[in-house]
């Protein structure tokens, strides 16, 4: 079979197939370009979900009649001129432009502001219909109608017309959060008009925009830099989470991105913090030298390839965790936003038998359920753990009006989680504080605390281990062995021995006591496959503390405990100082405040 060149309009169809996907493909195309062109205000206009056609308005520096002629020929960019190591702008391919015009009919209008007339370009299918003088505002206007009508299979593979405009507005979303200084504006017979006005520097203005306002109460500003890696952003406390993790967004060197190393080290960062199939709502913004990361791994353009890739996980856990360990221990605001629902003013009476003044912690119908031995085991291992004595007696026995100023008469003023004022249904604490009630999940909040002192005895000292009587031999490649025994002496810390046992093979002497029986073979591939995967060994780690969250659970304080006044207090004031208390080991909130302003609401008095 001889051997030909293809044509033009066929090889701009390929490389469509790579960079215009979908209609939202071509949204992020055409607004980079004129972001790229100093737009400070542009216009999204969609119908059919971007198939029918797709508008895109910018008051950027415009183009002349020669540069529209080039715009839609393959590789013509003003962007670049010799080398990729310095990219500083959003598209540098010169691709996007004429493989929309070859799958669909495509027209350019604009106008530089230093000229009294504007130009306009057509294309249709790959072909040039006309370059011609027209009248047009400064700025550029690039309208695409019919897409992919050149190329009818690729109909077939797009979703729904609501799907495909929910896709735009995601696009639209992330830009609007890289560029706060751009007004952007989404309408369309085919969705509500969507407007981000601009405000300037003032980024987490623009982020409550696009998350909600409620980012703004639940964000962690985050900065922090390592080897000229820079980090900002804001990262939304653990019980400020969301179903899915759309809600996550990540920018390098200004570009909108949607690189799995990044969403790894989100939730690496957020481990033991969220509740399974939760996911943290954050922002990230990475700055770093263009010559150490490449941006030019696919047409287009949303995965980059860090020369460091460790570096940067590294530096978005670390200031993840240092910033939850730091600000995140409050409850979400929302949380009280939720209760607030819960409750509805005034009540239906139902005939109810009588029951005695504060019979949540009084009532001889429940009887108490003590957890045997639980305090002299939490003692033993860990000193200065709040314990609770057992005690089978009703623990509040004066009447109401004397509860509250003769055993809870702890003051309020100097404690941020208030003093404790009741216990109720025996497994909530409420307390006062100057402005609100805060209601305390006494088993969540207990669990917290002893899994972080269960980790902060993992991390002080070397694990014990358990030396196995035959050592467990792993056959593995070569370059996996190369890999392991980088970090011996750090599984060693962590309890794990192994040695090099010939050019393809592993030798486990010892494993981590706190796993009791393990499988070496299986544990020993997944490690060697994280490290090829992300240079990094936490997996291991990970499963530790992932024991250390369980035995804190059956360790902890249990629901249906009673608790005297001095005990809950004490269990507030060491929540207070402990990293990570807002939440337990599953992600739940561990505790809710209500603020006076809210409860006076519920009464109008407000």
């Amino acid at each position: 079979m001889a051997i030909r060149q293809l044509s033009e309009t066929l090889i701009n169809q390929i490389a469509a197939g790579e960079v215009i996907e979908r209609p939202a493909s071509a949204a992020k195309e055409l607004i980079e370009n004129a972001l790229d062109a100093g737009a400070t205000r542009i216009e999204i206009a969609t119908a059919g979900g971007g198939k029918a056609l797709l508008r895109v308005s910018d008051n950027g520096s415009g183009m002349d009649a020669a540069d529209l002629e080039l715009a839609v020929r393959r590789h013509c960019t003003s962007k670049i001129s010799e080398t990729l190591d310095d990219i500083r702008t959003l598209g540098f391919r010169g691709e996007a432009l004429p493989s929309i015009g070859s799958v669909a009919r495509l027209s350019i209008a604009s106008r530089r502001r230093d000229s009294a007339a504007g130009n306009e370009i057509s294309v249709a299918g790959g072909k040039i219909v006309h370059l011609r003088p027209a009248a047009a505002n400064p700025g550029t206007i690039v309208e695409v109608r019919d897409l992919f009508f050149a190329t009818p299979a690729r109909l077939k593979f797009l979703k729904t017309e609501r799907a495909e405009a929910s896709a735009i507005t995601e696009i639209v979303k992330r830009m609007a959060i890289a560029f706060p200084g751009v007004r952007f504006v989404l309408s369309g017979p085919d969705r509500s008009t969507l407007e981000f006005p601009a405000t300037g520097e003032d980024h987490l203005a623009r982020m409550a925009q696009v998350l909600g306002k409620e980012f703004r109460d639940n964000a962690i500003a985050l900065d922090a830099e390592r080897e000229e890696v820079q980090l900002t952003g804001f990262a939304g406390v653990p019980t400020f989470n969301r179903g899915n993790s759309a809600h996550q967004y990540a920018f390098v060197n200004g570009r909108p991105v949607q690189d799995k190393l990044i969403l790894s080290a989100i939730r690496g960062a957020y481990a033991e913090t969220i509740p399974a199939g939760r996911y943290p709502v954050a922002v990230l913004s990475i700055t770093l030298d263009p010559a150490l990361v490449d941006v030019n791994v696919h047409p287009a353009k949303s995965d980059v390839r860090f020369r460091d890739p460790g570096l940067v996980r590294g530096l978005i856990v670390g200031a993840i965790r240092e910033a939850l360990s730091r600000d995140g221990s409050r409850a979400a605001t929302t949380g009280a936003s939720d209760m607030l629902r819960a409750f509805r003013p005034g009540f239906q009476a139902t005939p109810q038998r009588p029951q005695a003044p504060w019979s949540a912690a009084t009532s001889p119908s429940r009887p108490y359920q003590s957890t045997a031995g639980f305090g002299e085991r939490a003692q033993a291992s860990f000193d200065g753990l709040v314990h609770p004595t057992a005690r089978s007696e009703p623990v509040f026995e004066s009447a109401p009006q004397t509860q509250a100023t003769a055993t809870l008469a702890e003051p309020v003023a100097r404690y941020p989680l208030g003093a404790a004022r009741a216990q109720i249904h025996e497994n909530y604490i409420v307390a006062q504080t100057d402005d609100g009630i805060v209601i305390v999940d006494q088993h969540a909040a207990h669990e917290r605390l002893v899994f972080e002192a269960m980790r902060k005895a993992l991390h002080s000292k070397r694990l014990a281990s358990q030396v196995l009587l035959i050592p467990e031999i792993v056959d593995i490649p070569e370059e996996d062995c190369d890999r392991l025994m980088v970090h011996a002496a750090e599984f060693s810390e962590l309890g794990l021995a192994i040695e090099r046992f010939g050019p393809g093979a592993i030798a486990v002497r010892e494993t981590p006591a706190m796993l009791g029986e393990v499988d070496a073979q299986g544990l020993v591939r997944q490690l060697a496959d994280e490290i090829a995967e992300w240079d990094t060994a936490s997996g291991l780690s990970a499963k530790l503390e992932y024991v250390a969250a369980t035995m804190a659970c059956h360790g902890s304080v249990r629901s249906g405990r009673r608790l005297r006044p001095e005990e809950m207090n004490a269990l507030l004031r060491q929540m207070e100082v402990t990293p990570g208390s807002g939440q337990c080991n599953h992600g739940r909130p561990t505790y809710i405040e209500l603020k006076l302003a809210d409860i006076e609401r519920l009464f109008g008095r407000s």
